[in-house]
């Protein structure tokens, strides 16, 4: 599969210079940045669905908000939320490129008070943050979430661990394993989903929220 993924990002079009930039940053910073074919399947849905609102957990350096941010036309309105003290001033200068600052918003606050508080209906939301509390904030999601809307969860492979039993995983990885475990059975038992399981990237759940 990593020969595939190859293969496809070969075919990947380019990005704009501005995101490059981003992204190259981020990689040489070791900041976590969600890879080519994730980059190319997020843009899809975003096009796909005319998403306008959208909700993204864990902004990073600002890449993957930006790279939704261009696949809407520059249309959508996002927020993103971040919590990461050393990533949140980097971020902040980041959106704010090519006018991107007037349609995202950073909310640079604890995720699980964010989503208790938020009483917008998302075209879409974006999971790419502490993967440990995805289950915990999955009924706050789902009621963000309009109906006919799109969940995409990021890294659900947890770098191919979750394709390995639980005793094969580092001692250290074995709860994030079981709560990955957990989230995924949520994702594809919830009546009020339809969920695929990707291997795009690092693994990629994409939720339909049923009308």
């Amino acid at each position: 599969m990593e020969n595939f993924e190859s293969f496809a990002d070969s075919f990947s079009a380019e990005l704009p210079e501005y995101l490059e930039e981003v992204r190259g940053k981020a990689v040489l910073q070791n900041v976590p940045v969600i890879r080519r074919s994730a980059v190319g399947l997020l843009s899809f849905f975003v096009r796909m669905t005319g998403a306008v609102n959208i909700l993204e957990v864990g902004t990073g350096t600002g890449f993957s908000a930006l790279t939704m941010w261009e696949a809407s036309g520059r249309k959508a309105h996002i927020i993103t939320i971040e919590n990461y003290e050393p990533r949140i001033k980097e971020a902040k200068i980041n959106l704010h490129k090519e006018g991107a600052g007037e349609y995202i918003t950073l909310l640079a606050e604890d995720a699980t008070e964010v989503l208790k508080r938020l009483d917008t209906n998302f075209d879409m939301i974006f999971m790419d943050a502490a993967k440990g509390q995805y289950e915990n904030w999955l009924p706050d999601v789902k009621r963000l979430l309009k109906k006919g809307g799109i969940l995409i969860t990021d890294n659900i492979l947890q770098d191919g661990d979750m394709l390995k039993a639980r005793s094969a995983v580092r001692r250290r990885d074995r709860t994030i394993h079981k709560r990955m475990q957990d989230y995924i059975f949520e994702l594809t038992h919830d009546k009020e989903l339809d969920t695929i399981l990707l291997n795009t990237g690092d693994g990629m759940a994409v939720s339909g929220k049923k009308d």
